[in-house]
């Protein structure tokens, strides 16, 4: 049991490095994209860059793979984003995003780790919460684009994430197949770094509010 506790503590030592909330949504280094090309390349690589939207996204997978409902939560997930996205671009305001992206991708890993309670509905609220949060904060960097960069950005977005999930929902298959102790730990392992990861992310986000 030491090596998954030091590899739920490695990451989140790396969240605390790599989540920086400024950096994190500015895929083209803090320019607008202003072509179909760099809206593409933009949405395709902000969930990767921030660690913390990473970490939801395989969780998200991860819990769809748990609750046996097939890939079905992880379509509301994705769509939750986009709804996000779509918020801030309308400019509406949303206090603390960078503290709830943190906190419920927490939520997302403490879920994981406690493996009960996968209520239907609880799943669907906590996705659609999550992704909300998540999906306004990486629309940051998309503000005032064109209709044709704005589009490509949101497809790019919902192109990865459904890539990430998708992987990190197999992966989550396969480990259960290979014995019930041993996915348990690796599920219950990768959980605890998640929650490692939202809560790096929320210290820090509050940290910098203060």
């Amino acid at each position: 049991m030491r090596y998954p506790i030091r590899i739920a503590f490695a990451v989140a030592a790396l969240a605390l490095v790599a989540a920086d909330p400024a950096s994190a949504h500015h895929m083209m280094g803090g320019k607008l994209p202003q072509t179909f090309a760099q809206g593409l390349l933009s949405g395709l690589g902000h969930p990767v860059i921030g660690l913390d939207h990473f970490a939801a996204i395989i969780g998200a997978g991860i819990i769809a793979a748990l609750i046996g409902r097939g890939f079905a939560p992880v379509l509301a997930f994705t769509t939750a984003m986009i709804a996000g996205v779509m918020l801030h671009v309308a400019r509406a305001d949303m206090p603390a995003a960078e503290l709830l992206v943190g906190l419920s991708t927490a939520a997302i890993g403490l879920l994981i780790v406690l493996r009960s309670g996968f209520g239907v509905l609880l799943v669907a609220i906590l996705f659609a919460l999550t992704g909300l949060v998540h999906g306004y904060a990486l629309g940051e960097s998309i503000v005032g684009a064109e209709n044709t960069p704005l589009g490509a950005y949101l497809a790019g977005l919902l192109v990865i994430q459904s890539l990430i999930a998708a992987g990190a929902f197999a992966a989550t298959r396969f480990v259960a197949a290979r014995g019930v102790s041993f996915g348990s730990v690796a599920v219950r392992t990768a959980g605890a770094a998640i929650m490692l990861v939202g809560g790096a992310a929320a210290a820090m986000a509050a940290g910098l509010a203060g």
